[in-house]
């Protein structure tokens, strides 16, 4: 995520109350609301300045603390924008991409804004479903303090297309009852690492040293952009895979090399995704994992709680810190939206400072800004490191359409796994991975 200026060549690589009144106003979903005097208008469906915007944002596991953040700055709105109501309904994560492309297809029936993994932004503007609102980003105060990383989620071709939301980073849990019974240390270095890994795994065989999983591709990338590879490059408007360079087959026989009887035995831990890693560490079978800050709450409900700390995911140097992907959500303007300016403004106020930063108070979601993401590293320290992370510099997925089919295909976790279970070597397992992602950038034109 970068300013709204076109995309590095190189792409993947790290870049330097009322709290009753408001439950009661969302369950009636009917906010008024008036029209602001600044944003572009012009939408394809208009730009009237009263009458119903539709919402659709994601439901939660537990989703009553969002429910109140988000009445809560509806209930702001309201205040500022009369002649409006917004509703709003909570979508599925796992049925989002057949709700959110039929209403592409049927602006009828769509919202007016969305919330959205940022990993679908390409394919979401391919389709022509969201709204360009470089100009209005440009012109938002609060957006000069979105970090980089965060930026980057929501550019394409240099153009904006939403709001970040939230942000997610990876980095290491441990346990510090173990490495005080080893004489450990917290590792600085990846080599180190996978030393303390097996060191733990010997002396402790009833502990993963690292627990690592072959379905994990956000676990696994570090290691590859720690050792200088990419995912793909880019040339002019073309993708092509990078997964085979040198660099990159590097940092992917370093995360292979983690699979073994001697750390986390294949049979066990080739098909584990990022949940299934973190559980593992959660329930007290690992001394390692790598997890992000959205983990905390799931450690700390588990048999670890009270016996570990994070740290960085080290870097392939001494003092360095992998490049960790920034994963995370955004909130988006339909382009089919007759409410464009309204519908801006609304952008704004779900992603601004003061919910982003009720968001993380409730759910524990790392904000986008800067300065208020060190606020809640003051007031949570457990948010530290994986402030620490983005600020060495975050990571993101090839910003093209082609990602979708990638991550859906299982492209990558493919590779390791036939890497881990002995049926390829790292080059051809690498080759092959790369043939099929450059099949699925061709076919995304």
């Amino acid at each position: 995520m970068t300013p709204s200026g076109r995309l590095p060549g190189r792409l993947s690589r790290p870049l330097s109350g009322a709290a009753a009144l408001v439950a009661a106003a969302l369950a009636a979903t009917a906010l008024t609301a008036c029209a602001p005097s600044t944003s572009s208008a012009g939408a394809a469906g208009g730009d009237e300045r009263t009458g119903r915007l539709r919402v659709w944002l994601f439901r939660e596991v537990d989703n009553g603390p969002k429910e109140a953040v988000v009445g809560k700055a509806l209930a702001a709105f309201a205040r500022e924008h009369r002649g409006a109501r917004a509703e709003v309904t909570y979508i599925p994560v796992e049925t989002r991409a057949q709700r959110i492309k039929a209403a592409f297809n049927d602006p009828r029936s769509a919202p007016d804004v969305i919330e959205y993994g940022n990993t679908d932004t390409a394919g979401y503007v391919r389709d022509g479903g969201l709204a360009d609102v470089t100009a209005d980003f440009a012109a938002w105060p609060e957006a000069r303090d979105t970090d980089p990383a965060a930026r980057r989620s929501v550019t394409v071709d240099g153009k904006v297309y939403g709001a970040p939301l939230f942000v997610g980073v990876r980095a290491l849990y441990y346990r510090t009852d173990v490495f005080r019974e080893l004489g450990l240390r917290p590792p600085r270095t990846q080599d180190e690492l996978a030393r303390t890994a097996r060191r733990i795994h010997q002396e402790r065989p009833e502990l993963y040293g690292l627990v690592v999983g072959g379905s994990y591709t956000y676990g696994a990338l570090p290691f590859l952009w720690a050792n200088g590879g990419a995912l793909a490059e880019k040339k002019g408007r073309k993708y092509t895979a990078a997964v085979d360079s040198e660099a990159a087959k590097r940092g992917i026989a370093a995360y292979t090399a983690l699979f073994g009887e001697h750390n986390c035995p294949p049979a066990k831990c080739a098909q584990m995704g990022g949940n299934a890693t973190v559980e593992a560490f959660a329930s007290g079978k690992a001394a390692m994992a790598i997890g992000g800050d959205f983990s905390h709450r799931a450690v700390e409900n588990g048999k670890a709680k009270g016996r570990y700390a994070v740290v960085p995911l080290p870097g392939a140097e001494e003092g360095s810190i992998a490049p960790a992907f920034a994963g995370g959500n955004n909130i988006g303007v339909l382009k089919s939206s007759s409410h464009r300016t309204l519908a801006v403004e609304l952008m704004r106020t779900l992603a601004g400072k003061r919910t982003q930063s009720d968001l993380f108070d409730a759910m524990g979601f790392l904000p986008t800004y800067t300065d208020v993401r060190r606020e809640a590293a003051r007031r949570q320290p457990y948010v530290e490191p994986f402030v620490r992370t983005l600020a060495a510099g975050a990571a993101f997925v090839p910003v093209t359409p082609a990602w979708g089919a990638i991550d859906a295909g299982q492209v990558l976790p493919s590779m390791f796994q036939e890497i881990v279970s002995g049926r390829r070597s790292v080059d051809a397992a690498a080759s092959a991975a790369a043939k099929k992602m450059n099949s699925a950038f061709r076919a995304a034109g």
